[in-house]
């Protein structure tokens, strides 16, 4: 283990994590930056992101999230605050341990530990993928090409002029149809999958409103084309085939919150990390950002904003306490 101590250790290296680091470094305080590794990566929401439309300057990039996340941290890694900058390529963290004497002891996924003063995890969500015969594989092809979407505010312009189909058996399923059609006028068909159906009274007065029909059989196949990326709709148990050529799916998130609740960070009912403004938890020097935050839309744009909230709330301690001692130093009375 290295003797020195880092100001700041940042894990995680999703839009949150980035943008952590960017305005860290930027910032001129030594940090560390632990983008995860390679099974992490596999794992987060930016690696099954193509394309951003709904955040300005991304629609040029092949990877919406993973593409200008890289260009930033090259530029970071070669410009001139690249001293300040220790970017642990291609490894994650295990475990984070409180120090007793302070600060934090962290410890990657090569086994090497690393003392740091203050920690921002970053390591976000993923969302449930529907099980088909008993796997996630059959739909994946089709998560990857944007056909199959999680989230309204990115994706729903996707689904204008098509049939859209929702996955889910809660009454949020039915609150995603009702905006879909609602905002872009779609025929909408709810996919139970199987499950039996969670909806409460309002919702169900909008499925009566809307029109919308609802299945409740377990999906056994996926119909489309998937080198082209082309979803033609699902085959139900029992023989019936749904057609459609786009899918919602509202299962719920799984949040990477593993290393925080090690640390004894209060998390909410859904799991995500309870805060102050700034983005602190209840264990001092503890910060989450991005997704794995609660209180905040899971876009990329809260997720830069938490993230520089935290590194400039860091850097205004570590600023006062070098005004303190210059005060200090030339007799300056406080």
């Amino acid at each position: 283990m290295e003797d020195r101590i880092y100001p700041i250790a940042i894990i995680g290296g999703g839009s949150a994590g980035t943008m952590a680091a960017l305005r860290a470094v930027l910032n001129n305080d030594e940090t560390l930056f632990f983008p995860g590794s390679g099974k992490d990566k596999k794992k987060s929401r930016g690696f099954w992101v193509r394309k951003v439309e709904n955040v300005p300057g991304h629609l040029g990039y092949k990877r919406g999230i993973e593409d200008p996340n890289k260009e930033s941290l090259d530029w970071l890694a070669s410009g001139e605050f690249k001293e300040k900058f220790h970017w642990k390529k291609g490894r994650g963290i295990t475990s984070v341990v409180k120090r007793p004497t302070g600060g934090f002891e962290l410890t990657d996924t090569k086994g090497e530990m690393y003392i740091a003063r203050f920690v921002i995890i970053a390591t976000g969500v993923m969302d449930i993928q529907p099980h088909i015969d008993e796997s996630i594989q059959p739909i994946l092809p089709y998560a990857n090409v944007q056909v199959v979407d999680y989230c309204i505010r990115c994706d729903g312009h996707h689904t204008l002029g098509k049939h859209v189909t929702v996955i889910g058996h809660t009454s949020d399923s039915v609150w995603v149809g009702a905006l879909l059609k609602e905002r872009y006028d779609c025929p909408v068909h709810i996919l139970t999958n199987g499950s039996n159906p969670e909806f409460d009274e309002t919702t169900k007065k909008l499925i009566q409103a809307w029109n919308f029909k609802v299945s409740t059989e377990k999906i056994v196949n996926v119909i489309g084309k998937e080198k082209e990326g082309i979803l033609e709709g699902y085959e139900l148990e029992g023989g019936e085939k749904i057609e459609t050529n786009f899918s919602f799916i509202s299962l719920g998130m799984i949040v990477y919150n593993e290393l925080a609740k090690s640390l004894g960070v209060e998390v909410d009912d859904r799991g995500f990390s309870i805060t102050d403004a700034k983005g602190q938890t209840n264990v001092e020097g503890v910060y989450a950002a991005g997704d794995l935050r609660a209180g905040l839309k899971k876009q990329i744009y809260t997720a830069w904003d938490s993230a520089v909230d935290s590194a400039d709330h860091i850097n205004g301690i570590l600023r006062r306490e070098k005004r303190k001692k210059a005060f200090e130093d030339a007799g300056v009375k406080i």
